[in-house]
């Protein structure tokens, strides 16, 4: 048993798709319509494009707000990207003007940072020391 897909809820799947793939740098893997608005709509790392893909899910349903304003009103993170330097990506995403709520920290085996998405999530960087 493999992982192979994972899902992060989006306000707007267009201006999901921008940022996902022109700001945090990753690949489309599907695009395919379904229903009138929505779509099959995955993303993956360059680095490993028959890897993981991310799906950028719709919002749409009911419990899905109260649930995630509840998480980031918490400052939970909705999942967590690897990279291989926090410091070095965290200064190329501010510089690409991403908030952060969450600066670069070492936490005993790992140094994490959390950003703002702007779909409606907080998402965590970390970095394996």
């Amino acid at each position: 048993m493999r992982i192979n897909l994972a899902s992060v809820f989006v306000d707007d799947q267009a201006a999901a798709l921008r940022f996902y793939t022109e700001v945090l740098g990753f690949t489309v893997k599907h695009d395919v319509p379904i229903g009138e608005t929505d779509r099959w709509l995955t993303v993956v790392s360059p680095e490993a494009p028959d890897g993981v893909e991310l799906l950028l899910e719709p919002s749409g349903h009911p419990a899905v707000r109260p649930f995630r304003e509840a998480i980031v009103a918490d400052g939970i993170p909705w999942t967590s990207f690897a990279v291989d330097d926090v410091h070095k990506e965290y200064e190329r995403l501010v510089a690409a003007g991403v908030v952060f709520t969450q600066p670069p920290i070492e936490m005993g085996p790992v140094i994490t940072a959390v950003f703002d998405d702007t779909c409606g999530n907080l998402i965590q960087i970390a970095q394996q020391l």
